[in-house]
């Protein structure tokens, strides 16, 4: 199970965004680890940032603290588990955030890259896919933009949290 309770509502809302949202899942892992370090470069640029005002990150130590210590083999372990939605301690602490909060964890690791968080390597050969999906990104307004980080952000980590059935779905009504 995922982050979000119900993965088939995408908060990419027009048909671009949905599109570059499926186009970044059809990434591979590394792929799309690079997609993001390159969005978070770009980020000021010609990419628009999410307000990290809106995060809470004292609900993240782990992810922003702990994570840090970590050695660079571990750290980027951490990332693939998190992308690949896998059941570690790290990838629950990322899909209990909300969406804002997870956007922010990756911001930080973003800032923090080549200092205290793993670098991309010297040698990454970025693919053509990664280089046209930052470009249509590019393209899009703050709200496309956003919607795209969210719904991304949001499908990563691990969660064992299940929506609330619905009435149509029990066929019970809710009681007080």
């Amino acid at each position: 199970m995922t982050a979000s309770y119900n993965q088939t509502i995408s908060q990419a809302q027009s048909q671009e965004t949905r599109n570059l949202f499926n186009e970044f899942n059809a990434l591979d892992t590394d792929a799309k680890l690079a997609w993001l370090y390159f969005v978070y470069e770009k980020m000021g640029d010609t990419i628009t940032p999410a307000a990290p005002t809106a995060a809470e990150p004292e609900l993240a130590p782990m992810l922003l603290e702990d994570y840090m210590q970590l050695t660079d083999e571990e750290q980027l372990q951490v990332m693939r588990d998190i992308v690949n939605c896998r059941d570690t301690d790290y990838s629950r602490a990322y899909g209990a955030l909300r969406e804002n909060n997870q956007l922010f964890v990756w911001y930080a690791w973003a800032e923090a890259m080549g200092e205290t968080i793993v670098d991309m390597p010297d040698d990454y050969d970025t693919i053509e896919e990664i280089n046209d999906l930052l470009a249509r990104m590019e393209e899009i307004d703050f709200e496309g933009q956003i919607s795209v980080l969210r719904t991304i952000a949001g499908q990563m980590g691990y969660s064992d949290v299940q929506p609330i059935a619905t009435q149509a779905e029990t066929g019970k009504t809710s009681s007080l």
